[in-house]
């Protein structure tokens, strides 16, 4: 009986706890989080944060006191216990911490209580003022509190978790990173991120190389599929790098060969987690969650360990969509997760509490996912895009596309096909019709695959054509124009393909080519999102709208 207790709950990941828990801090402080279901979002200010970020004054209280996360916050005089790694430690609290009027809306990244000298790197690199998102999930995740970011597609997201982590690991961290080398020799890796695709992996490490320049490059390292494992184990042991970015499974083989030291490790953060969550990643996910911050000789299926393990790492879940299954998910994997969304915190206690989560059934099956698709697409969704759907016959697709671009003068275009193998003839088509094309698919090496997106992003390459494959993580922000050259399987893979546009508020378009008898498809996207998908034709060079007859039943299944 025991043994089937313990299997249980290694397969569960533990049930959700409804009493409040201690959270842990590495660095500073995490509050005790006691949230109802009634309770309202919260704001910088309580979280601790004033506008010009001052460090609060140490005053007592007594020890049975919590911090109630209302929209008006008293704290009496507290003397608040926080527990880190090398035990409890008095942590000051304000005594009276005020709502600011727009409490989210950070005019530049030094209101954020970034480093110096990563405000700096920011600044050098052109980046100046934060996104929503940003202004929300930056000074939440560096009060240590486990987190949910959630925003629409193309809003800033890996910034958000990105810059906290560099506050903390490596050249920029507030304290000395280089310190004592024999010390660093022998330091584990500080931040794991998971991706699901090897786009968003390399992409991922761009933005850190970018912030981190030539000289603190070997800081990160990236460790995806379809690349030589030896010479990423190799680089490992060489270049001891803080920060590893990669693949589920490239991540859990290395670490099932134990060349990969993460028991230590402060964060993880699992991107695009909705996806994460499907079945083909569940055994390695679960070797992820089960050595990441997980202390050396711990008993991973004892409760209290458990506890423990979820609290001795910061775990950071992002996506653009926020389902059932990524909610228990939190909850299963994190200590008292914030739901971090643009100008708004918000407790998952005053979310509905869904069950423990189970990777080993297959998330797409869930009943309560299904009903939350359609809201959680439009939560995805870059707010300036331009819908329209066309109707071609099947073989004259990739001619509809040419037309298409011609007449909206796209310069950068995404198109999507569902089947790898149509992929090299649409690419063939578009060449000798004069438009510069490249196929992008899971069958192309590392090699192949970093080169043609180097060339779409330089302009080298006008249409990029793809598969679902590059629907999630695809980082293109001069992206004007995504055409469906094959219908998606749902609203939520629609909005996914739709963000590859209109990203960081610019502006974009999304046009669906589709035959006569799919229409009723794009009709039903258009009803779940809410969202005006008109009909059109290309006629002398010009996207022309259509006329459409009022079809007699309203009523779309």
């Amino acid at each position: 009986m025991p043994a089937l207790i313990s299997t249980r709950l290694l397969i569960l990941f533990g049930e959700s706890s409804r009493a409040s828990r201690t959270a842990w801090c590495h660095r500073g402080l995490r509050f005790l989080t006691h949230a109802g279901r009634d309770q309202g979002p919260l704001t910088l200010a309580s979280l601790g944060f004033k506008s010009e970020f001052e460090r609060p004054d140490k005053i007592k209280t007594n020890k049975h006191e919590k911090l109630k996360l209302n929209s008006a916050i008293e704290v009496p005089k507290s003397k608040v216990k926080a527990v880190g790694r090398n035990g409890t430690r008095d942590v000051g609290v304000k005594k009276s911490l005020e709502i600011e009027s727009a409490p989210f809306a950070a005019k530049s990244f030094s209101e954020l209580g970034l480093p110096p000298l990563l405000l700096e790197r920011l600044e050098k690199e052109g980046f100046q003022v934060p996104t929503e998102v940003q202004s929300a999930a930056i000074p939440t995740i560096l009060k240590n509190h486990d987190v949910v970011i959630q925003s629409y597609t193309g809003s800033g997201k890996t910034l958000a978790y990105l810059l906290p982590i560099l506050s903390e690991v490596g050249p920029f961290a507030n304290k000395s990173f280089n310190g004592d080398e024999e010390s660093r020799k022998k330091s584990e890796i500080d931040a794991v991120i998971v991706a699901p695709s090897r786009e968003l992996g390399m992409q991922i490490v761009r933005e850190f190389e970018k912030l981190l320049g030539p000289a603190n490059k070997k800081v990160v390292q990236q460790l995806v599929g379809g690349a030589n494992r030896s010479r990423q184990e190799e680089a490992l042991k060489k270049n001891r790098p803080a920060i590893i970015v990669g693949t589920p499974g490239r991540i859990a083989e290395i670490s099932a060969a134990g060349k990969l030291h993460t028991h230590n490790c402060r964060y993880l953060v699992l991107d695009e987690v909705d996806e994460l969550l499907s079945f083909n990643f569940r055994e390695d996910m679960h070797r992820i969650l089960d050595h990441v911050g997980r202390r050396s000789g711990a008993n991973p299926s004892g409760p209290k360990n458990l506890l423990a393990r979820r609290a001795e790492r910061q775990t950071i879940l992002v996506s653009a969509t926020v389902p059932f299954s990524v909610i228990r998910a939190a909850r299963s994997w994190g200590s008292d997760p914030l739901l971090v969304q643009a100008k708004k915190v918000t407790p998952l206690e005053s979310l509905p509490a869904p069950g423990p989560v189970n990777l080993s059934r297959p998330t797409s099956s869930s009943s309560s996912n299904q009903n939350l698709q359609p809201q959680a697409a439009i939560q995805s969704l870059p707010p300036a895009l331009k819908h329209y759907y066309c109707v071609a016959r099947l073989q004259h697709k990739v001619d509809t596309l040419r037309r298409c671009v011609h007449a909206l003068d796209a310069k950068s275009v995404i198109a999507f096909m569902n089947h790898t193998k149509q992929l090299k003839d649409a690419v063939f088509k578009l060449e000798a019709r004069g438009i510069k094309a490249a196929e992008l698919h899971g069958d192309l090496g590392k090699l192949a695959r970093s080169t043609i997106l180097k060339k779409f992003k330089n302009g080298e390459v006008r249409v990029l054509v793809t598969n679902e494959l590059s629907a999630r993580g695809l980082d293109v922000p001069e992206c004007d124009l995504v055409v469906n050259l094959g219908l998606p399987t749902d609203s939520i893979h629609y909005a996914h393909r739709a963000g590859r546009t209109g990203r960081l508020g610019r502006k974009g378009t999304v046009v669906t080519i589709c035959e006569e008898p799919e229409v009723f498809v794009v009709k039903k996207v258009q009803k779940q999102l809410g969202i005006p998908i008109p009909a059109c034709e290309f006629t002398e060079g010009k996207l022309v709208g259509v006329e459409e007859e009022k079809e007699p039943s309203e009523s779309l299944k």
